[in-house]
């Protein structure tokens, strides 16, 4: 796989000391696992090593001065208001996609209430990317001491806009952490079958059975997805416990 379809990661990463605490060793390994990944290609699968990395971060944050973790208590805020938007998003799509079916059995075919719904859902996903721009900009703030939380912190924003990538189409994420790293065929694979929905939807004449298919196919993704990202803001509120309690110690 050629480095241009891996994920990004935290610049600064190649400057630091290194770590030779076994914590902060599982927490690297669990960082290099994602910046190996093509996030085009295994948004699932990627969601699941971003729980796995979480795991490892919850024993890691023992090891660390609470001094140095007011920032990334801050910060985990947003990370769970990011998160918890894209599960709207989920949410939405699902049953838009959920309702379409149904009226397809009914052979009402509602087609124009599902593209509302899709109008509605991208533009929550481009205010979404927006703030995601801006947040992974003040990323850079963090201090030295916390970096590898910093590190993580701007996995789960690039790992957070795969899934917007994937529920909008390339055209919503020109900024940015995924795309820059992306082909463009590989940008192409990784909206197959929303943008398969969206176009079958445009056509003036519509076949319910063009639609059908990738229909189906869109809602096993977004199952999974919504699974993944369930752990994922499980494993972020735990994270957030964890950091106050060290702090109130």
């Amino acid at each position: 796989m050629s480095s241009s379809n891996k994920i990004a990661y935290h610049t600064r990463s190649t400057s630091l000391p290194t770590r030779s605490h076994p914590l902060a060793l599982a927490v690297e390994e669990q960082l290099c696992k994602l910046r190996s990944s093509d996030l085009t290609s295994s948004i699932s699968n990627n969601l699941v090593a971003l729980k796995n990395l979480y795991e490892c971060v919850e024993d890691f944050l023992s090891t660390e001065d609470g001094k140095c973790l007011d920032a990334v208590l801050d910060r985990s805020v947003m990370l769970l208001d990011v998160c918890g938007t894209i599960k709207d998003v989920l949410s939405m799509m699902k049953q838009s996609a959920q309702d379409l079916q149904s009226s397809i059995r009914r052979r009402s075919n509602e087609f124009d209430a599902y593209m509302s719904s899709r109008k509605k859902a991208c533009k929550i996903i481009r205010i979404c990317l927006s703030d995601l721009k801006r947040n992974t900009n003040k990323n850079n703030d963090l201090v030295t001491e916390v970096s590898l939380l910093a590190e993580v912190e701007a996995t789960t924003l690039a790992v957070f806009e795969s899934v917007l990538s994937f529920l909008s189409g390339p055209k919503q994420s020109n900024w940015s952490l995924v795309s820059k790293l992306t082909t463009k065929r590989a940008a192409q694979q990784v909206v197959t079958e929303v943008t398969k929905v969206d176009a079958a939807l445009k056509n003036k004449v519509i076949e319910a059975k063009e639609v059908q298919k990738p229909l189906a196919s869109l809602e096993m993704n977004l199952q999974d997805l919504e699974d993944g990202l369930e752990s994922v803001f499980r494993c972020l509120i735990k994270n957030r416990v964890s950091l106050l309690n060290i702090l109130n110690q």
